[in-house]
């Protein structure tokens, strides 16, 4: 695959800063708990892990793996779920880590699944918010960044399983 025409839309400092800030309210919001992040896989995996270190929250990690994009720029509307959570969250505060949230469909639908389990508590933290995308009613308490429109990669956002080692967030320009 020839890389695609891209400019830096969030550099690597302004992500590390907007974590930085997110963490702060994170850890306000969660001050005296404990807090079970569930990271999906595999756009959030840079996120969380720089997420994690600059929570002080006492917080352990998960990971469930959901697919709904295969080889497109936009979701397929299928969604599956290919890894299971391996810890119970039955009276856990919980902190779903997406990379990023666009039509809502895939996080409806983990919610919902998230929710049968008897957490104590179910928010949602994303890097990126695209809710122009949205197509379904769902809440996001953590937001990185909004994004009115375009394909993004970079930063464990990928296309096809490529690009996902940028250091930067980039737009990807079409014609």
């Amino acid at each position: 695959m020839k890389q695609p025409p891209m400019r830096i839309l969030y550099s690597r400092k302004e992500i590390a800063a907007r974590i930085a800030e997110m963490a702060r309210q994170i850890d306000r919001d969660y001050q005296g708990r404990e807090l079970l992040m569930v990271g999906v896989l595999k756009g959030s995996f840079l996120f969380i892990a720089d997420l994690i270190r600059e929570v002080q929250t006492p917080a352990i990690v998960d990971f469930m793996r959901i697919a709904s994009y295969g080889s497109e720029t936009q979701s397929s509307g299928i969604i599956e779920f290919r890894k299971d959570l391996e810890l119970s969250i039955k009276g856990r505060d919980v902190l779903i880590v997406e990379d990023i949230v666009d039509s809502g469909q895939t996080l409806k639908a983990l919610c919902a699944r998230l929710l049968q389990r008897e957490p104590a508590s179910l928010r949602v933290c994303t890097l990126v918010d695209k809710k122009a995308a949205r197509i379904t009613d769902i809440h996001v308490d953590y937001v990185g960044f909004p994004l009115d429109d375009g394909f993004i990669v970079g930063y464990g956002l990928d296309w096809d399983e490529r690009y996902r080692n940028l250091a930067d967030i980039f737009l990807v320009e079409t014609e």
